[in-house]
């Protein structure tokens, strides 16, 4: 349920091996993709910031008639949302075996005023109350793991990590990538022979967008017209902790960092750029576009933060810094501007650490395993179907 195409891979294997899979998404823009793969696709209605509990119990009923209709035998849902309202409507119709994978616990976990108090206080009595109903819970990370484990939100034996959702390593590879591409990118960016410095997130406050803007100022204030700041991503429309765009607008009517948001040419312009930066103080899982960059090749900046630390080993691959410290990230982009050869060392572990520990292929066995694992605690259920 909610999927994107971080889930496809593993749809899409499932379907290989003769599982009959269906999707549950709201309409949108990969909805026509599914059936190319053997993927069945059912749309359904959800509202993201929503708190009107008439809109909220229609969508669990919308999704309580899909289960219905289709009897699955496994129910795996992602995200909070997803997570709450597909366990509640599985239960009711009877999902012999319900998995719910925690993708990060989000901006609620970060900040600590009166109205984040109250809506993390809310989320965790609802992921107390349906965790009951579920046969097993997935983790991105096991501080997650451990926070649910210290809230007594969830029991040891019905949890696990498997760390983010793996990704294509061959296809997020330099390899894959040719040079003329990369020229006409460069070209049609007007990036010259500069050192070029990438972020790509959603433009949320706990994303580090402020503090990688500042970053770039101090930078450029002593390196200007030989460093170029990339920014990429879009507005999160109705997320209370979106950035204020006239905010932003200061950094890049300066130019002191070049705004190219939302794009879909991601692994191009992780290939060009010299340094990948995530300063994110976000409740993350893992973050997916660290994982990317790492597959192809770069080193990183990121925060000592949960999820983020995941991905990278300080001094290996790159750093990890304070939270909220422009300062810090500023320093450590220096070290990584002034040093090639140290850049091009942190790259080549972090392809390593890639292959190694997200490549796609082991994060579907994994899941793939836990299923089966599952299914033979429920021996009267042959011929099943799976809804994910």
């Amino acid at each position: 349920m909610n999927l994107n195409l971080s889930r496809f891979p593993l749809l899409i294997e499932l379907a290989n091996r003769n599982w009959e899979v269906f999707a549950i998404t709201p309409e949108g823009k990969y909805s026509s993709n599914y059936p190319e793969y053997g993927i069945k696709h059912i749309s359904y209605n959800i509202e993201r910031r929503s708190f009107n509990p008439f809109l909220e119990l229609k969508t669990i009923l919308e999704i309580y008639r899909i289960l219905k209709t289709f009897k699955p035998t496994i129910l795996h849902t992602f995200n909070i949302k997803p997570n709450i309202y597909g366990a509640i409507a599985g239960k009711l119709a009877q999902v012999p075996i319900i998995i719910n994978t925690i993708t990060g616990l989000g901006s609620f976990y970060v900040e600590n005023n009166l109205k984040t108090k109250f809506v993390r206080r809310l989320i965790n009595i609802f992921y107390r109350l349906i965790l009951h109903f579920s046969d097993y819970i997935i983790f991105q990370n096991f501080d997650d793991l451990k926070y649910f484990h210290k809230n007594s939100l969830v029991k040891k034996k019905k949890a696990t990590v498997i760390k983010g959702w793996g990704i294509d390593t061959r296809h997020f590879s330099l390899d894959s990538i040719q040079l003329e591409t990369s020229k006409r990118l460069r070209k049609e960016l007007n990036l010259s022979k500069k050192t070029i410095i990438l972020m790509i997130a959603r433009l949320i406050k706990h994303k580090g967008v402020l503090e990688y803007c500042r970053a770039a100022q101090i930078i450029k204030s002593y390196y200007e017209g030989t460093i170029e700041f990339l920014l990429v991503g879009d507005f999160d429309k109705g997320n209370p902790f979106c950035i204020e765009k006239n905010k932003l607008y200061y950094f890049i009517q300066n130019n002191i960092i070049k705004f190219l948001g939302r794009r879909d040419d991601i692994k191009e312009l992780i290939a060009l750029c010299d340094v990948f930066v995530l300063p994110s103080y976000y409740r993350e899982g893992i973050p997916r576009t660290l994982i990317e960059a790492a597959s192809m090749g770069k080193p990183i900046i990121t925060t000592n933060a949960v999820g983020c630390k995941e991905v990278v080993e300080h001094g290996r691959n790159g750093f990890l810094i304070p939270r909220k410290d422009s300062d810090s990230l500023a320093e450590a982009l220096e070290i990584l501007i002034k040093n090639k050869k140290l850049r091009e060392k942190f790259g080549k572990y972090s392809r390593q650490k890639a292959i190694k520990k997200f490549d796609k292929n082991i994060i579907i066995e994994k899941t793939i395993n836990l299923y089966k694992k599952l299914l033979q605690k429920k021996e009267d259920f042959l011929g099943f179907k799976s809804i994910l």
